[in-house]
């Protein structure tokens, strides 16, 4: 189910306690790989379709992650915008940025959730994000902080526990809400018992969607 043509043959750094760095624990849930990244299905799907960039390399956030790398990072995120848009709703990321992360290997989540309702009058961001430097400059120079790019606007946050829960609660739980009651309202163990269906719907989709979009750059390829 996944793209191996373009791997880089250049030296990772890896942690062999991390699960993102080491290919053997998420190899059923990988989409795509590229050479810097990978594209995988998340192991306890909030929703359906939800699905998560990762960087090969370990680095603790996107913060952490080098400028080198924001041109692949920038296509993987289109490409997985044009991937919810024929099959599912309009793409919202999210990224912790080790606030509150569990497992400290950037990774950003891509949720099909469409409209999402975070008020930018509420002022409870930091900046308005314009590009991935404006992560690391925060980052570097403040630490902790988490994301949210909806389809309207990115915004970063200052590593607050009001902004944080309200963030959680009324933003992203009620998108959840509003696409998968049954599955959203689960606890994460029991969302990944229940994942396998949801996982591999996903790969048929995703592999459907390459078929597709090689059919786009090149109508001939039947």
């Amino acid at each position: 189910m996944y793209n191996e043509s373009s791997i880089s043959p250049e030296i990772e750094t890896l942690k062999s306690d991390c699960a993102f760095c080491q290919r053997s624990f998420i190899t059923d849930q990988i989409l795509k790989e590229t050479p810097a990244f990978r594209i995988i299905a998340d192991h306890a799907p909030l929703v359906p379709g939800h699905l998560l960039i990762v960087p090969r390399n370990h680095y603790t956030c996107y913060g952490d992650v080098p400028a080198a790398l924001d041109d692949e990072l920038f296509a993987l995120k289109q490409e997985v915008q044009r991937f919810f848009l024929r099959y599912y709703e309009p793409t919202v990321f999210w990224e912790h940025g080790i606030f509150h992360q569990t497992v400290f290997h950037a990774h950003l989540h891509c949720f099909p959730f469409g409209e999402t309702h975070y008020d930018p009058s509420k002022n409870l961001h930091e900046l308005i994000v314009s590009a991935q430097e404006d992560i690391r400059t925060w980052y570097s120079t403040h630490g902790q902080y988490f994301y949210l790019e909806d389809v309207h606007n990115a915004f970063l946050f200052a590593p607050k526990q009001d902004a944080y829960q309200y963030i959680i609660r009324n933003v992203l739980w009620q998108a959840a809400l509003a696409r998968n009651k049954q599955t959203a309202a689960l606890p994460a163990a029991l969302r990944q018992k229940l994942s396998g269906p949801f996982i591999q719907d996903l790969q048929v989709k995703w592999q459907l969607f390459q078929k597709e979009e090689k059919n786009d750059v090149d109508p001939t390829n039947t």
